[in-house]
């Protein structure tokens, strides 16, 4: 380090070192351009000079007025800086004459740590003060367009492998010098002819692409920092590059490749630091030497040159290491990483909103951990980070992503913004506040009421940027009761469904033996009730007048539940669910069901000897009962073998599979209930004679039937078929066994049975399907449509004093600074998970909302644009997460792929995997709607609407 001592008789005044310092920032402003070169500085030391300067004004003006004093000015003079320090800003052990010269630190950050100077500014200050050492970077064209102007602070950092000796090293370059000068460089520090040596793009260890278009910048080729670089000696017999490099590292030709083993997948680490846009303090006006020119007080702010940004090694470009299944974490994050609020509050000091007494917060370390690892990730210069002390404390207050176990993307969002808020929540005493409902009164003081009830108990970063407000109108069934609420959102949950209707898969039977069950599918509305799915069927499975449909809900070879309330939503019936219907006489009184439940004798695996029991299996049969006459236990098993008449093996009989039709086979005869004095003596079935067209008697054997009592007993059917049976008098239906022996299956087939279909079967879209993208619009309509809530989550009416179903709409009211979008792929239900593919055709630009918000009286233009997503590839639990994200500073869309970070056009944003759409309120020059008229105000700038 050089030292330069001045002689103080020679030294400037500190107000001739101001005005000199001014004309030279003047004339470097108007003149910078690319390749000129900036200098950094110390910002302690900068800090310590401006004060110096500035000591004269700290006295009474010519006009009598007096200025603000300084802090640090006494009653004597501040003596002048000491020699330029800039220690503080490398490591100890860089060295000018090392391969990598003077090493920043790789974290430093503009405003805070260091300030970039003009060469002539700093070669005015270096002849006044000395020391150093000189840290001297170019100025390089940047951007999209490649137009803005940025200082390169941190040049590209590149490892070069040599193959086959294995000596490595790391070099120093400017992302703009070409492949050649790269090449040349190589060459230089490996001491070999250029016509010996290939490099390569070496990503990953693997030979990614061959660098032989010497004109072309490294830039260009996307070489990012800390990409490593193969070196390769060319072949001396062939004259050309060897063999290519396999995925393990080694030579196909044998040679061995020693290098050594990449400590991470390096991702781009390349990126611009925000210094104009984006600075930690968050003032965008940054530019040192303008508040020289303009006044003297105003030295104190961050120094930039205006249209110049400096160029950080990651500049929110910057990897997270996948830890094992953690790629749902690593995507949420990054997206809310480049929050533009979230970037600028963490890097500020955020400490003293931490909320240590929240019983709902997690002591602030959840915050604390985000803002640490945030840090790391606009910190430039770095190669991916590790998220392992933030998924420490994620799993600690979350065991539910402990593990390395793959988890929902939007789950994870949901909590970390959620406890977030509760580790930042301002409000340290949140006071009892009791909602009041409309009663009539306008929407407009409900809405704020409601709001300023949320904002005395929730006041956070996360309020301010995400929280927007719903409008809840709920209307009783029965007393048409309306009652209207206003509550706040995080995130908006839409469902990818585009139609109003849905298909669903009943499997109905006969109960008097004259036709197999059938499978009926059926259209019906999508939020319809149960009264809409009989009345299909009826149409679809030609019931007759005096016949109806007894619906019931099938459950491990059960009758879970009948659904014989009309009004039961048929949202309750989920796609895997399995539903069976009966015909039934419609106008018979005082009649009980019969269920008939199946079971068989299973086995132990691997031991056919050896059984396990008796386990039901197929799908119970029911028939109607009447209680006014005795029945005996030859009625039941003349009944029985009714039921069972279709599926009876004879020569005679035959019956088609199955149908998947939407109609059935017609009864001969509506069903009816069976009395004593109908029951068959001889136990015999009806069957078609193909001789003459008639009935013949076909003789059955007693089946091994068990009836249930009224005290849970079994009663043997099989004996003393005269004796009456006891019907129970507390439950409608009556439950009855048979046991299927091998012996009685061969004279069965209850294969009808078996497989019940589901409700609906899911199947992968089509590719017609996929041709007709559904619209993001239409998922917003259909999330905001009237349905009747389930019946898990029915309302307690006021006015009735009941639980009821309501009906519910929901409405936006008050919308957030940042929208974040939930696209319901995922569909859970108790034994299946499916994942939708649909391609949601989502706006990347002017997503209007105008005309979906409810408060009328806010004129203001509701736009919003698209900077991150979530993308999720693969199906349910092996699926992978990625996120597309755009730097706004950059106007450049990105593909963060957990530590690989990669351009990608704006065209690609879009795909059927996108999962978690963020939006960012747009400012519109036009801030009026009339008559609901769109305006076509433009939308460069964001602000707040809060």
């Amino acid at each position: 380090m050089t030292d330069v001592t001045m002689c103080s008789s020679s030294a400037p005044t500190p107000e001739e070192e101001k005005l000199m310092i001014r004309d030279v920032a003047m004339t470097a402003e108007a003149q910078t351009k690319e390749g000129d070169t900036f200098y950094l500085i110390t910002q302690r030391w900068w800090q310590n000079w401006l004060e110096y300067v500035n000591q004269n004004h700290t006295n009474s003006t010519n006009d009598g007025s007096s200025s603000e004093p300084h802090d640090s000015v006494g009653s004597c003079a501040l003596k002048r800086p000491s020699s330029i320090d800039n220690s503080d800003l490398i490591y100890e052990t860089s060295s000018e004459d090392s391969t990598m010269g003077v090493e920043l630190h790789d974290t430093l950050v503009e405003g805070t740590d260091y300030i970039l100077l003009p060469q002539d500014v700093w070669n005015q200050l270096y002849s006044w003060y000395g020391g150093g050492p000189t840290l001297a970077r170019k100025v390089i064209n940047s951007g999209l367009s490649q137009t803005e102007l940025a200082v390169e602070v941190y040049p590209l950092r590149l490892q070069l492998h040599l193959m086959p000796k294995g000596d490595h090293s790391a070099i120093r370059i400017s992302k703009k010098e070409t492949i050649g000068e790269l090449h040349r460089k190589a060459c230089e520090f490996f001491d070999l002819s250029p016509e010996q040596v290939c490099i390569w793009d070496y990503f990953s260890h693997r030979k990614h692409a061959l660098m032989n278009d010497m004109d072309k910048t490294l830039d260009d080729a996307n070489i990012q920092m800390d990409q490593d670089i193969l070196v390769e000696v060319v072949d001396n017999i062939t004259g050309g590059c060897m063999s290519s490099v396999q995925e393990n590292g080694s030579a196909e030709n044998g040679t061995s490749v020693l290098v050594e083993p990449s400590k991470s997948s390096f991702s781009i680490a390349g990126g611009f630091s925000a210094s104009k846009g984006l600075s930690r303090n968050g003032n965008s006006e940054s530019s040192q030497f303008q508040s020289l020119i303009s006044s003297v007080r105003e030295l104190d702010k961050p120094y930039g040159i205006s249209g110049v940004s400096t160029r950080g090694s990651s500049g929110g470009l910057t990897g997270l290491l996948n830890l094992g299944n953690t790629c749902f974490m690593n995507s949420a994050i990054q997206c809310l990483v480049h929050t533009p609020e979230f970037a600028r509050y963490f890097q500020e000091d955020y400490h003293q909103e931490i909320n240590f007494q929240n019983p709902l917060g997690m002591v602030g370390e959840l915050a604390l951990a985000f803002g640490d690892l945030l840090r790391k990730l606009w910190a430039p210069g770095r190669t991916p980070v590790a998220p392992r002390p933030f998924k420490t404390k994620l799993a600690r207050f979350a065991p539910q992503f402990s593990g390395y176990n793959q988890h929902d993307s939007q789950e994870f969002l949901a909590f970390l913004l959620d406890g977030l808020h509760e580790d930042l929540n301002r409000v340290k005493h949140r006071p009892y506040i009791k909602s009041r409902d409309a009663d009539g009164r306008p929407d407009e003081e409900v809405a704020d009421e409601y709001w300023a009830s949320h904002i005395a108990r929730n006041d956070s970063i996360i309020v301010d940027v995400c929280q927007g407000q719903y409008k809840s109108t709920l209307v009783c069934p029965v007393c048409n009761k309306i009652s209207v609420t206003f509550d706040p959102f995080m995130y908006l949950s839409l469902p990818l469904q585009s139609t109003t209707t849905r298909s669903m898969t009943v499997t109905v039977f006969s109960c008097d033996g004259s036709a197999l069950p059938v499978a009926c599918t059926v259209t019906v509305p999508k939020q319809g009730r149960c009264r809409d799915l009989i009345q299909a069927l009826n149409s679809a499975c030609f019931l007759k007048q005096n016949e109806k449909l007894l619906l019931a809900e099938i459950r491990s070879h059960l009758i879970h539940r009948f659904l014989e309330d009309p009004l039961i939503s048929l949202s309750s019936i989920k796609d895997d669910d399995h539903l069976a219907a009966y015909k039934i006489p419609k106008f018979v009184k005082n009649t009980k069901f019969l269920q008939l439940i199946h079971r068989r004798e299973e086995r132990e695996t691997g031991n056919a000897q050896k059984t396990t029991g008796w386990k039901p299996y197929g799908t119970p049969l029911v028939s109607p009962i009447s209680c006014d006459d005795i029945i005996t236990r030859g009625d039941i098993q003349s009944m029985v073998h009714t039921l069972l008449s279709p599926m009876l093996r004879t020569e005679n009989l035959g019956h088609p599979d199955i149908a998947d039709a939407n109609t059935s086979s017609a009864a001969s005869d509506p069903p009816r209930a069976i009395s004593s004095t109908e029951a068959c003596t001889d136990f015999v079935v009806a069957g078609s004679d193909q001789k003459d067209g008639g009935s013949t008697a076909v003789v059955s054997t007693k089946l091994p039937l068990q009836l249930v009592d009224e005290n849970n007993a079994c009663i043997d059917l099989s004996v003393g078929e005269e004796k009456s049976v006891k019907l129970s008098s507390s439950s409608i239906s009556i439950l009855l066994f048979i046991d299927w022996s091998q012996k009685l299956l061969e004279n069965y087939d209850t294969h009808y049975l078996e497989n019940l279909p589901e409700v609906f079967k899911y199947v992968p879209a089509t590719k017609k399907s996929r041709t007709e993208p559904l619209s993001l619009y239409t998922c917003l309509e259909a999330f905001l449509r009237e349905e009747p809530l389930v019946p898990e989550d029915m309302w307690y009416c006021p006015q009735c004093k009941e639980r009821r179903q309501a009906s519910k709409k929901l409405d936006l009211w008050r919308l957030p600074e940042v929208l974040v979008i939930h696209l319901k792929r995922f569909s859970y239900s108790r034994s299946m998970k499916h994942k939708l593919e649909t391609f949601i055709n989502f706006p990347i630009h002017d997503f209007d909302l105008t005309n979906y918000v409810a408060n009328k009286n806010n004129s203001r233009r509701q736009l919003y644009e698209l900077y991150a997503l979530t993308n999720h590839y693969g199906g349910m639990g092996s699926g992978h997460y990625t996120a597309h994200i755009k730097l706004l500073d950059e106007n450049r869309w990105y593909n963060f792929d957990d530590s690989h970070i990669s351009p990608i056009n704006e065209e690609d944003v879009k795909s059927a995997a996108a999962y978690v759409l963020f939006y960012r309120r747009v400012k519109t020059d036009d801030a009026s709607v009339s008559n609901g008229a769109q305006s076509s105000a433009g939308h460069n700038n964001f602000t707040s609407e809060k």
